[in-house]
């Protein structure tokens, strides 16, 4: 006898669709989920949130931290934005407003609804660079840690996880400080992920 299928299952362009018309957060932004979903990609990229470029474009990393993000991965913008190799997805989905001091942090609400459903759409993912605070907090679990101490000892969480700095050019300072980083780190980085992304990496 055969066995039905599980009718909660559902495709991640149908998951897609349901984020992009997400508006859980209406009361307390303008709503623009962005977002890249994929059920063949082997990298997943978890940020932060969107900026207000980002927001305007729908377009995920389409900023100076993405063109900073790129230069660390050794990425073109046609290997970035390959679906079918990387997907994208940010702790909030949408851009959370302006704080004091830059933008306000991710909002809660798109994990908790959100990440767990897209994950299991997504078995191919054999490694996720966790870029910022937010995202090291979520999937690290070392509580007490800093961000330095996650990015230095990243090979502790590898492969799984990769902790990376924002790549913001506010935390120019924090690159300035720790030059182990970019000399050192992102030279590993990047030769692990060409060598997870070949041979169907888009030539550029």
């Amino acid at each position: 006898m055969t066995s039905k299928p599980e009718s909660n299952l559902i495709s991640v362009s149908q998951l897609s669709e349901e984020i992009r018309h997400c508006r859980a957060c209406e009361e307390h932004l303008d709503p623009n989920p962005v977002v890249r979903l994929s059920s063949q990609a082997k990298l997943l990229i978890i940020g932060q949130a969107p900026g207000t470029k980002v927001h305007a474009t729908g377009i995920p990393w389409n900023d100076p931290s993405g063109d900073r993000l790129r230069s660390w991965l050794g990425l073109n913008r046609e290997q970035f934005y390959d679906t079918r190799q990387i997907a994208i997805m940010p702790m909030g989905f949408c851009y959370p407003g302006k704080g004091k001091s830059g933008d306000l942090p991710p909002r809660k609400e798109c994990a908790e609804l959100w990440h767990g459903k897209a994950l299991r759409l997504m078995p191919n993912v054999a490694t996720t660079l966790l870029i910022g605070q937010y995202a090291q907090q979520a999937y690290l679990h070392a509580p007490g840690k800093t961000l330095s101490e996650n990015v230095s000892n990243w090979q502790q969480y590898f492969p799984q996880y990769i902790p990376l700095p924002h790549p913001s050019p506010r935390n120019q300072l924090w690159l300035k400080q720790r030059p182990w980083f970019e000399a050192d780190l992102v030279p590993q980085i990047r030769r692990f992920v060409h060598q997870l992304l070949e041979p169907s990496l888009p030539q550029g």
